[in-house]
């Protein structure tokens, strides 16, 4: 019976090496210190030992150098937690037979213990230079065919070795090199080197050059300033024949022969053969080997045997590109996170939260809870529901608004949902969710709104007191002069005349105020449309005295009747009309044409044309023109047209100021539709006309 003696801190392992071996055949000893196992060292009663440690320091190196020297046939097993490539590799070095992960495998641990008991069996004629790896010894013959012989054992013993490298699984260099030291241990390869492509996302956009070459990645037996400034085309050369032909190239081939620059790499390499790296797809790289330690060359088996290992290796090097890119674009994803100034996070398709900035934490912060890991649950119900229905059915959700209590107070947010999906057909596999605190946004939005109201409420409380004050004086001056000329006939004329003028422009003004105050009309009714135009002209006319000014009424498409609000349209024309009779000569005249049309949707709309004599509006004016307390003139307020666009814009239409005409006559043009039916009507103030 062997003595397997177990050194780790804890029995478990112990306990679980015994379960995994044959006890018929072994016995199993555990010590927790290496002190407590030196009788086993004195005396050479220990056949293998397994040693817990992780190979992160020199202090386990230097444990597995003092129990080999000690005990030089004892075959060591390493089980390690944690380890880092340069330290397993001083491990293997110092006399370690192989080192194993947690959790230690029973098929594994068996199979090298079978391993390190087999006799050493060479087989003639064997190459000096082979010999096991960690004290282990390994026959190998060449056939005169060129192949290998090898016993099952050696086969199961390569492969475990080849196993072992695949610890660096996702760096490419410790990986190569320890691939490289695995065959000058098993074939005794005396000199080695491996180029690989660039990696992508080491390359620059438009770098061809770089591109096109391959860059020696590790080698061993060569100086280490030898290969930095040596690179492969894949254009021409070694590279450019792996990339025509894919195959193994030696160096004493008649086409190495004819080509002067292939010659010349293997010359400065010091190799003797080629071996392409491929991914089963394209080359990945070009490993170049020099013959054994004693001077024989590889055989054909042999190279055939690196050439798959190193097909291996190939699909190793694409996959850690790919993850090296998917590991750069989720840094990078992170980092944009982290520097946004909103809250952001990332929510799974099973609700799982994969990415959150620290401005999210703040945000969703609930108490007792800053110390663990943000979950789903930490979000808002309302925003919670939000994102659940984006990842079932698949469609953002665009500036959704919500209120939240957070502990400095009730807060305003605004939130953007965008759902991730491979395919439009897919379900969306996350969602991007971006919530943007938008309180002060808000709050000062308000303020800016009550600071417009109250220049608006000047601006509105100047021009009435001017108006109102127009229309005043006249009747002040008639209340002081009544008295004494209550008899005059020419008072009594004048008198009239002031009354009327006065009551005109308060009446006037009343109006205005009340159109401007509804959103809606009062009531919807059936309104002649040539009627209206010609009573709102009448009475334009009536209060511009001393012009004799007439209305040229052109009707291109019959009678028309309307649908809306009777006396808001009226007022509506009248606006516009009064403008036009202002800006006419003394016997001018008015032209206005109605015609119909139809739009895209096949509504029935009225252009109602109108134009005057005057020189129009310029067109900075014009942009200015429907705004309210705007005037080109010295008196009047400046809301005529201001709201004849609030009347017709409530009975969904639309005005409009055109150029002017090239004889220089002003114009404006009022669309309404023919059917109006307003959702909900709402009774307003009526002051009589």
């Amino acid at each position: 019976m062997k003595t397997l003696l177990v050194i780790a801190a804890q029995a478990g392992l112990a306990e679980a090496v015994r379960a995994m071996v044959d006890p018929q055949r072994y016995r199993v000893v555990h010590c927790q210190e290496l002190w407590e196992a030196e009788p086993y060292l004195a005396q050479g009663t220990a056949d293998a030992c397994v040693l817990e440690c992780d190979l992160t320091s020199v202090r386990p190196v230097r444990t597995i150098e003092t129990i080999h020297k000690r005990l030089p046939a004892c075959a060591i097993y390493v089980v390690a937690g944690e380890r880092q490539w340069e330290w397993e590799e001083e491990a293997l070095v110092q006399g370690a037979s192989q080192v194993f992960g947690k959790p230690l495998r029973g098929r594994l641990l068996n199979l090298a213990l079978a391993r390190d008991a087999a006799p050493v069996t060479p087989v003639e004629p064997a190459p000096p230079a082979m010999r096991a790896a960690g004290g282990r010894a390994e026959a190998a013959a060449a056939v005169a065919s060129g192949g290998l012989t090898r016993s099952s054992e050696e086969m199961l013993a390569i492969l475990g070795d080849f196993s072992a490298i695949l610890s660096h699984s996702l760096q490419a260099e410790p990986l190569l090199r320890d691939f490289l030291l695995l065959l000058r241990q098993i074939l005794g390869v005396n000199r080695a080197a491996i180029f690989l492509r660039r990696p992508p996302k080491a390359l620059r956009e438009g770098d061809l050059e770089a591109a096109r070459r391959l860059r020696a990645t590790c080698a061993i037996g060569l100086p280490t300033g030898l290969l930095e400034h040596f690179d492969l085309s894949l254009d021409t050369g070694i590279g450019g024949h792996m990339m025509r032909y894919g195959r193994i190239l030696r160096r004493d081939t008649p086409e190495v022969e004819a080509d002067l620059e292939i010659q010349k790499e293997f010359e400065l390499v010091g190799a003797q053969v080629a071996v392409p790296i491929l991914d089963r797809e394209n080359l990945v790289g070009v490993a170049m080997f020099d013959g054994r330690l004693t001077g024989e060359p590889l055989v054909n088996g042999e190279l055939g045997l690196i050439f798959h290992l190193l097909e291996q290796l190939g699909l190793a090097i694409k996959n850690i590109w790919l993850h090296d890119q998917v590991t750069e674009g989720h840094a990078m994803m992170t980092d944009v996170l982290r520097h946004l100034q909103n809250a952001c996070l990332v929510v799974g398709w099973d609700l799982t939260v994969l990415q959150v900035n620290e401005a999210a934490r703040q945000t969703f912060a609930r108490p007792g809870r800053a110390q663990h890991p943000f979950e789903f649950t930490d979000l808002p119900r309302v925003l919670g529901g939000k994102v659940f229905e984006v990842l079932r059915s698949g469609q953002p959700i665009r500036l959704f608004r919500y209120e939240d209590e957070t502990p400095a107070g009730k807060r305003n947010f605004r939130a953007t949902i965008t759902p991730f999906s491979r395919t439009q057909a897919a379900p969306p596999a996350a969602a991007l969710v971006i919530v943007e605190d938008c309180t002060d946004e808000d709050r000062l939005r308000l303020l800016e709104q009550e600071a417009a109201n109250l220049r608006l409420v000047r601006a509105m409380a100047d021009r009435l007191s001017n108006e109102v004050g127009n229309a005043i004086t006249q009747l002040s001056t008639h209340q002081q002069l009544f008295a004494a000329k209550k008899d005059d006939p020419d008072f009594l004329v004048s008198l009239g005349a002031a009354l009327d003028d006065g009551v005109h422009r308060i009446v006037r003004l009343a109006r205005q105020m009340m159109y401007l105050s509804r959103d809606l009309p009062s009531r919807v009714e059936s309104v002649p449309l040539e009627q209206v135009i010609r009573e709102a002209f009448e009475e334009a006319r009536r209060h511009q005295q001393g012009l004799e000014v007439a209305l040229n009424y052109e009707n291109g498409s019959g009678a028309v009747v309307l649908q809306g609000e009777r006396q808001g349209l009226k007022h509506a024309f009248y606006e516009v009309l009064l403008n036009a009779v202002q800006c006419s000569p003394k016997k001018g005249s008015i032209s206005v044409r109605s015609s119909l049309r139809s739009d895209d949707r096949g509504l029935k709309w009225v252009d109602v044309d109108i134009r005057d004599a005057g020189a129009g509006f310029t067109p900075q004016a014009a942009a200015h023109a429907t705004e309210p307390f705007f005037t080109t003139r010295v008196v009047g307020l400046g809301l005529g047209l201001a709201v004849c666009r609030k009347i017709v814009e409530g009975h969904k239409g639309q005005i409009e100021i055109p150029p002017p005409s090239p004889q220089g006559n002003g114009a404006v043009r009022i669309s309404l539709p023919l059917s109006f039916r307003p959702e909900v009507v709402s009774a307003g103030p009526q002051v009589a006309s």
